[in-house]
């Protein structure tokens, strides 16, 4: 039987891509001369990093300890990872009208992926300094020291939406950074941080109670706010509540979207259960996913101009509007959030579907921008299947490259692979 000729093609052409993402820096988000891509980025950075990591590539795998360094060294005051940097022109972004938190939780993922990877104790240890800023400011954001940071709007990769407040995507992140940080410690110091590792353990909980609403039962005993929690509750049933986790809460309210990236990692991450991982994979295939080119999309269901949330989402952009129906994160399909669907679906066994969605990363890095096959691009219109966004987009390179080493049994984060 011969093999899909873009299937053959999709794995090579994304390594090569990484490789052009490559500077003495570290990697830049894209090689495209287009707004700020060509620049070290600590979101796009570190996903390219764990890419690398799985590729066994040394030039990659270099280049993923050198972004983490460039990083650092431009670390702010505070302890904040800048959001990108462009290190000829010395500019420095923690962020535009708010700052990225989401910056500083993959970079503490990254370092220690990185170390766990390589068993490179000498970048740990110049690194270490840094880390423990993110980790002091990190404290900070949870302003109230009830376990949760609180995202103001824009203040993550989501960052022309319209979610804020204790946003789902970003605790799951926090509670990976913990994890991380209890790895790192304990080999920094010999010894097990007890007081970090119970804080990982009541995040988890509260994520798990928090997010999801059951019917029938009596409002949790550590719902973080009671009153919050059933209001939240009594408007769920209409939007998807036992179907997804819910995006966000807040002192306005809970969010309903269906955020497809919190959803993925909050299974992939072992915070979840079979029963929720199972409603989850329900919901997408009877309600989200577009079987011509089975991608996940930012979020859904798309925001239309006659949808209350319409005047609100129109005027949250930095430069020019990207969010109209089904483009960017407003319906748009990503490569990038469907790779860790992949590998969420290999580690809980469900191979023929991982593989059908790697097929529609290649079949969408495939797709033509600017007159060249295999443009990369940014995300997919989720209704025309046209190729948006930033074409040549490292992330969505490193996407092919996480579903094809999770399809041959590599883990992607090594700290939950380690800890059992």
């Amino acid at each position: 039987m011969h093999k899909n000729p873009v299937e053959e093609e999709g794995y090579s052409k994304a390594l090569a891509l990484l490789h052009a993402c490559v500077t003495a820096d570290g990697f830049v988000a894209s090689p495209s001369d287009h707004d700020n891509y060509r620049r070290i980025w600590a979101r796009d950075g570190t996903i390219i990093s764990l890419a690398a990591l799985l590729s066994g590539d040394n030039e990659l795998i270099k280049a993923a300890r050198c972004t983490f360094e460039t990083l650092a060294e431009w670390q702010g005051p505070h302890g904040e990872i800048p959001s990108n940097v462009d290190t000829a022109a010395e500019r420095i972004s923690y962020g535009g009208t708010t700052g990225r938190v989401d910056a500083d939780l993959w970079f503490i993922i990254g370092c220690g992926e990185y170390w766990l990877a390589t068993g490179d104790d000498e970048f740990l240890e110049h690194m270490l300094p840094a880390i423990e800023k993110v980790r002091f400011l990190l404290g900070a954001w949870e302003f109230n020291n009830r376990g949760l940071i609180y995202v103001p709007v824009t203040g993550d990769w989501a960052d022309e939406y319209l979610h804020n407040g204790y946003v789902l995507y970003d605790q799951v992140l926090y509670l990976q950074a913990q994890r991380t940080l209890a790895r790192i410690r304990a080999a920094a110091h010999d010894s097990l941080d007890h007081a970090l590792i119970e804080k990982v353990s009541r995040l988890r909980h509260l994520i798990r109670t928090n997010y999801w609403f059951e019917d029938g039962k009596k409002t949790p005993d550590d719902a973080y706010h009671g009153v919050l929690y059933e209001k939240g509750r009594a408007l769920a049933p209409s939007h998807g509540a036992g179907q997804h986790w819910m995006p966000f809460f807040s002192p306005g309210g809970y969010g309903y979207r269906f955020d497809a990236l919190a959803n993925v990692l909050v299974s992939l991450l072992d915070i979840s259960d079979d029963t929720r991982c199972s409603k989850v994979d329900e919901y997408i295939a009877a309600e989200v996913v577009n079987e011509k080119l089975p991608l996940l999309p930012a979020f859904h269901p798309v925001i239309k101009p006659v949808d209350e949330d319409w005047k609100d989402l129109h005027v949250m952009f930095s430069y020019t509007f990207k969010n109209k129906p089904y483009e960017f994160h407003n319906g748009g399909l990503w490569p990038v959030v469907t790779g860790f669907y992949v590998a969420d679906l290999v580690r809980r066994g469900r191979m023929s579907e991982a593989n059908r969605y790697l097929q529609g990363i290649y079949h969408a890095n495939a797709l033509v921008m600017e007159g060249e096959a295999w443009g990369f691009p940014e995300f997919v219109h989720g209704k025309n299947l046209t190729p948006g966004g930033t074409r040549h987009q490292g992330w969505s390179a490193a996407a092919a490259v996480i579903g094809h080493h999770a399809l041959k049994g590599q883990c992607v984060f090594r700290v939950n692979e380690e800890q059992g």
